[in-house]
């Protein structure tokens, strides 16, 4: 906003002969009390008994003469302008310009020295006067030139700014884009049954039927229906646990969609060191520990596998990825709770932005669902009592939530820079655009009630994207339906985004996939900016009143047409947040 707030009229009155050039003058009590100024250009004798006066609004404009009497009293400021520093300028004629997107227009009431600029902003085909306020009503051109035209009449200086020219790239940051998309969840192995049962509104929370889970107060959970060994070769499988098995699967299915060879990155024309691997994983796979655990109590020792330490530890999908198809350039895990995976697809943006690899496979693989875990989080008061049924057990955003469901998976992205996956052909889903990270420093597992924390992710993402609150068209929530959580995501993204934007959330399909979670959901919103469709939130049949967001439920919703950006949430426990900005593209 531009303003002169150094301009401070301090009036006393003069006679008309007084008055010099670059006085600050006001002709009338009434003028004074509207705060009218004008700026004293030039004066020049009219007659014996009268002088000519050409004033400007001290802020710009154009000149006007005013005859007057020499003896005639006038009020002037105490306050001496440079004359050569007002501008002379004319409103803009709208009616007669052709308005596009980017353009700026500004209406400033220019002869009080004091005033603010209001700018309003072309985005969407409609003008905003506040970008960060999706609840505002936008004007339409010919609201806006009405609004120009009226502003002009009063005497403000309506100025039109045209879209600034995009400046030259030169050596900025490279533009990120997905070209690959890999899943396995409890909706089935690979991406079309991840997309086709959350279009459908499938639920994939099972009942634990296995007699190590016997005695649990809680005994659901989103497993994944098929055993991932078989899917492997078995020596290969033998060096894997649960979750680096599902990475590998995952990794695979986005390296080959992105129209590489699985046999590796050096048969698929690419070089190794330049090819990346970013996986989020919270503990990978715990029931590996607890085995080896159980057999050092039970047989001693020597029945401890040697494979168990590099079996254990949360790197070892990374690894095995890596391994899989012979990635040099770097292998990297990520732990910061629940937010892991978005974390890992950050991070690894960043490395490819700045040129560290050319591409990367990031996203998140998780195999936590064991007895001791459940015992935990059921000890925790944090998992749904709800049973399996005909309703889904975790219900996000549901008046009768009442804790999530454990759940396991992987989701990986194939990243790419955008001149690499130009040179070679590629099929572009969307821009991986930008990402957010905050912490809330509350609790050790509760979420900050204000939702102050995850706001601050929220608008970090949009920043570093390079957006506005009005170009979200999808907000991928993390709400896990835990009481409070859902509570805090809602209240930041009717802070930051407003309560109209759709709103889906994936956990009532899944459960909670812990560190993979982001990584899934991720590829779900690659899907939903590619398709165009909102899948629905399934769980619960009556939102709580308090949510207050258009949360899509019952069936698809198609997604708007005017904005461009989605976001993924992923918050975990210790107050990580996490924020993914995801944006459509024509390349797509």
């Amino acid at each position: 906003m531009r303003h002169s707030s150094d301009i401070t009229p301090q009036p006393h009155t003069v006679t008309a002969a007084e008055v010099v050039p670059g006085d600050l003058l006001a002709l009338a009590e009434q003028d004074i009390a509207e705060h009218t100024w004008y700026v004293v250009m030039r004066t020049v004798p009219e007659g014996p008994e009268s002088i000519r006066l050409t004033l400007r609004p001290p802020l710009g404009g154009t000149d006007h003469d005013e005859v007057v009497a020499r003896s005639r009293r006038v009020t002037v400021a105490g306050h001496r302008t440079d004359v050569a520093a007002v501008p002379l300028v004319t409103s803009s004629d709208l009616a007669r310009t052709s308005l596009c997107d980017g353009d700026r227009v500004t209406s400033l009431r220019a002869v009080d020295p004091r005033a603010q600029e209001e700018t309003y902003v072309r985005r969407w085909g409609v003008w905003h006067r506040d970008l960060e306020n999706p609840s505002e009503r936008p004007l339409t051109d010919e609201e806006l030139r009405k609004l120009a035209e009226d502003a002009a009449r009063r005497g403000h200086l309506v100025r039109h700014h045209p879209r600034p020219l995009r400046p030259s790239r030169g050596a900025a940051a490279r533009r990120v884009v997905v070209t690959g998309l890999g899943a396995v969840t409890p909706l089935g192995v690979g991406v079309p049954e991840l997309w086709e049962g959350l279009v459908q509104g499938r639920c994939g929370i099972r009942e634990l039927a296995d007699e190590e889970f016997a005695g649990l107060p809680v005994r659901v959970a989103g497993t994944v229906p098929v055993d991932p060994v078989g899917l492997l070769p078995g020596p290969q499988a033998r060096r894997m646990n649960r979750a680096a098995q599902f990475g590998v699967l995952a990794a695979r299915e986005a390296w080959q969609d992105a129209g590489f060879s699985t046999a590796g990155t050096v048969e698929s024309g690419l070089d190794p060191e330049r090819v990346g691997v970013s996986v989020g994983a919270i503990l990978g796979d715990a029931s590996i520990l607890v085995g080896g655990d159980r057999k050092l109590r039970d047989k001693g020792p020597r029945a401890v596998s040697p494979l168990t330490t590099p079996m254990t530890v949360p790197s070892q999908a990374a690894s095995q990825i890596s391994l899989d198809l012979g990635i040099t350039g770097e292998a990297r895990t990520v732990t910061s709770a629940c937010a892991s995976g978005t974390e890992a697809i950050g991070q690894a943006i960043d490395r490819i932005r700045y040129g560290h690899v050319d591409l990367a496979l990031a996203g998140g693989a998780e195999a936590v669902v064991t007895p001791a875990i459940m015992a935990s989080f059921a000890s925790m008061r944090a998992l749904s009592a709800h049973g399996v049924g005909d309703v889904s057990p975790s219900r996000p955003f549901a008046k009768d939530r009442d804790g999530f469901v454990n759940g396991e998976g992987a989701g990986f992205l194939l990243l790419e820079a955008e001149e690499h996956a130009r040179a070679r052909g590629a099929r572009i889903y969307c821009e991986a655009a930008g990402w957010g990270l905050s912490a809330d420093a509350h609790h050790m597992a509760a979420p900050d009630p204000s939702g102050s924390g995850i706001a601050l992710a929220l608008r970090r993402a949009l920043r570093d994207a390079d957006a506005h609150a009005v170009d979200v068209v999808h907000v991928n929530a993390h709400a896990t339906a835990t009481s409070d959580g859902d509570l805090a995501e809602a209240t930041a993204l009717r802070a930051v985004l407003g309560g109209a934007v759709p709103v889906t959330a994936l956990k009532g399909h899944l459960g909670h996939l812990q560190g993979a979670a982001g990584g899934v959901e991720a590829v779900a919103t690659v899907l939903t900016l590619h398709h165009g469709v909102i899948p629905p939130t399934i769980g619960g049949s009556e939102q709580d009143p308090e949510i207050r967001l258009d949360v899509v439920r019952g069936t698809p919703r198609p997604l708007p047409s005017a904005g461009d950006l989605a976001l993924s949430n992923s918050f975990g426990f210790g107050g990580h947040n996490a924020v993914l900005a995801l944006r459509r593209t024509s390349m797509a």
